[in-house]
């Protein structure tokens, strides 16, 4: 189903069409799909970090394809990394290292960082060699990124960095973190923020793990008076609100979290079909509407891709792509539920688990995709002021 979905797609050209055909071509190679099974199976306690993949992918240019060529990319557009992200997700590949790498510490450094920056720094990143990660969330902050106390105070030409990072992702595996951290003072708390390269192996750098549900860890990062210099700041001091707010809007397509959901609702149907239930319209009926209001927000989420390759990406309706998408994923788990009662719940280190646990990993991690990228409260905030102009 999702496969005939995507041929279709209106927004591709012919050669995007292409650019699709041979993605997927590489994520089916024997190499690739051994890969996503083992990933698959890892036990608690395991998890993907620098996969060989992304190393295969960087080979061609392929694991930032929108880079310039310079800098490991492959000097195409928005809907070329759009359609990696999807391939990427859809054959069972884990996107978090190429999401925090690629399109959000990356895609900071390409469009706000120096010349020194992007050289330091990029090459590396689009070959799959090294793991950048994000440290904005804070212990006593939460999301509201404007109640942030991690300071970074001047000594002498440079700055000393302390402050406490969590819920952040990979930091146990990452060689550098885009960081935001307090500079000035100001009754505004938007006002007076900095962002910051802090590299994670410094010392006065301590990453621990913060329990979850989850496979892959939550941490939590201490930083305790790490020196950095000028050369470590991204775009303006105290400018990090603005750039943050702007870089979040280009992440905020909604095409990783449709594919994530598409490929859980396939499961699903896969399941469906399987135990006979699709047959039957108690069943069918619903699992037609999951399948028909994923394509509605799979057209959004591509209609967001378009206006970022055109360079005039919408907040608002990025607002509700993201929004839209990632509150299916509960519906399409409670349907799955449905089909396969309590083996639903049966984990992938258990031998009669359908769809080898990943139903059950879903329950687990599907929560968080209404928290990640700006929490579905903050979506209808945002669509709420900027859009509808009700506060």
């Amino acid at each position: 189903m999702s496969a005939s979905l995507l041929d279709h797609d209106p927004v591709l050209t012919p050669a995007q069409v292409e650019f699709r055909r041979q993605v997927r071509a590489f994520f089916a190679e024997d190499r690739v799909r051994e890969l996503a099974e083992e990933i698959a199976g890892y036990p608690v306690g395991t998890e993907a970090a620098l996969l060989p993949v992304y190393r295969w992918l960087g080979e061609r240019g392929w694991l930032a394809p929108n880079w310039p060529v310079e800098y490991g990319g492959a000097g195409l557009g928005a809907v070329e990394a759009a359609i990696v992200t999807e391939e990427m997700t859809l054959a069972g590949i884990p996107d978090d290292v190429h999401v925090l790498s690629i399109d959000i510490v990356g895609l900071f450094l390409l469009l706000k960082g120096t010349e020194q920056q992007k050289r330091a720094h990029l090459p590396a990143l689009a070959a799959g060699e090294r793991i950048a990660t994000v440290l904005f969330t804070e212990p006593e902050a939460g999301s509201d990124l404007a109640a942030l106390r991690t300071r970074a105070v001047r000594d002498g030409d440079g700055w000393r960095l302390s402050g406490s990072k969590v819920y952040n992702m990979k930091s146990q595996y990452g060689d550098v973190a885009l960081c935001a951290a307090r500079t000035s003072d100001s009754p505004v708390g938007m006002h007076g923020i900095t962002l910051f390269l802090l590299p994670l192996r410094s010392p006065g750098v301590h990453v621990e793990p913060v329990p979850s549900y989850a496979n892959d860890r939550f941490n939590l990062v201490v930083i305790d008076g790490v020196r950095l210099t000028e050369a470590d700041v991204i775009g303006r001091v105290d400018d990090g609100w603005a750039l943050m707010n702007e870089m979040l809007q280009l992440e905020r397509t909604g095409i990783d979290f449709h594919a994530k959901a598409r490929r859980l609702l396939d499961l699903v149907l896969r399941r469906a079909a399987e135990t006979g239930r699709l047959a039957d319209p108690a069943y069918a009926i619903p699992l037609a509407e999951l399948d028909a209001k994923l394509r509605a927000g799979h057209a959004l989420a591509w209609q967001m891709v378009r206006d970022l390759g055109e360079h005039n990406p919408d907040p608002v309706a990025s607002a509700m792509s993201k929004w839209y998408v990632t509150e299916l994923f509960q519906p399409i788990l409670t349907a799955a539920a449905d089909i396969d009662g309590m083996d639903a719940l049966l984990t992938a280190w258990d031998g009669d688990a359908p769809a080898l646990g990943q139903l059950e990993a879903g329950y687990r991690f599907g929560p968080s995709h209404r928290l990640a990228s700006g929490t579905s409260e903050v979506m209808l905030m945002l669509i709420a002021t900027n859009g509808l102009g009700l506060l």
